[in-house]
């Protein structure tokens, strides 16, 4: 009962609605242009858009573990990890996922799934052999989650439009090139008009750049959101404290051909691979260390719980 008297984060809540909201401005506003001067010619690409976008919700789990080299694992196989996920998702009240092991040195870990019903967890290698079995408790619960808030679903709904907006640009280029989308109208009275295909093409890269942000605000505070949720699954946030600075660290001492082979998962990881490089924060898709640490320390204070 302690545990939930924290319930959610208000003010995050409130500044992921908020981000969400002007998301879907953009995207409305993005969507009157483009049926304003293609009409039904967009009926085709966001046919096109959404069925490549149900596939991949549909498909998360099975191409998230492909792409990363995962390999489901029985109980037999890990027991002991098994035994975790098992325990967190009861304390959790969820479904247990699939588990699965990703055969590299890099420590770090990462869910998918569509909803908890249809769901994987990954653990690397390095992380299990380099962190304590306490600290990986604190990173599975962060990783269950995503599962529960349903980020996977969260994150395709806010990418749809940025999908279609990138298509749309290279459609327009195309379209500038031969002459589609009005471009090749030379008859026209009106040779001082706009191309059609150059307003498109120019609405489509801003909006997919605003969008692009935006979309990487909601991940930051998705991000923020599993962080607060491990804290409360497992009621000792120094745990993923520890295991935050530890695969960090752990981070910048392994090579970059290693690094390279894993860095196509950054998205999903609990910490990205590219923790090395210094970018601002507007366009990390993963809170800045520090700033997620400082978040854990107040809820950790919260729980009466000690902090180094």
């Amino acid at each position: 009962m302690k545990r939930k008297a924290y319930g959610r984060d208000a003010g995050l809540s409130l500044r992921m609605l908020f981000t969400s909201f002007l998301l879907g401005l953009l995207y409305v506003g993005f969507a009157l242009v483009l049926f304003q001067v293609l009409h039904a010619g967009l009926v085709l690409m966001i046919v096109i858009v959404i069925g490549v976008a149900f596939f991949q919700y549909f498909t998360s789990d099975k191409l998230a573990l492909l792409a990363s080299g995962a390999k489901v694992v029985e109980r037999d196989q890990a027991p002991e990890l098994h035994d975790m996920v098992e325990r967190l998702c009861a304390m959790a009240d969820l479904p247990k996922p699939k588990v699965a092991i990703i055969d590299t040195d890099v420590p770090n870990a990462f869910a998918t799934g569509r909803n908890p019903k249809h769901a994987a967890v990954a653990v690397t290698r390095g992380l299990w052999e380099r962190l304590e079995p306490q600290e990986i408790e604190g990173v599975l619960a962060h990783e269950l989650s995503h599962i529960a808030n349903r980020d996977v679903l969260i994150m395709t709904m806010a990418g749809f439009f940025a999908m279609l907006a990138g298509l749309l640009t290279r459609f327009s280029m195309y379209a500038g090139m031969f002459g589609g989308f009005g471009g090749g109208n030379r008859d026209s009275n009106n040779n001082n008009s706009v191309p059609i295909w150059l307003i498109v093409m120019l609405v489509s890269i801003a909006t997919y750049v605003i969008s692009w942000i935006l979309i990487r605000t909601i991940s930051r505070y998705r991000e923020y959101a599993a962080d607060r949720g491990s804290a409360l699954i497992t009621g000792a946030p120094e745990h993923l404290m520890s295991a935050l600075q530890k695969i960090s660290s752990q981070i910048a001492m392994i090579p970059q051909r290693d690094l390279r082979e894993v860095q196509a998962m950054n998205a999903f990881f609990i910490i990205p691979t590219s923790v090395k490089q210094k970018t601002s924060e507007l366009f990390m898709d993963h809170p800045p260390l520090e700033k997620r640490l400082a978040r854990l320390s107040e809820i950790a204070r919260e729980m009466g719980r000690p902090v180094a």
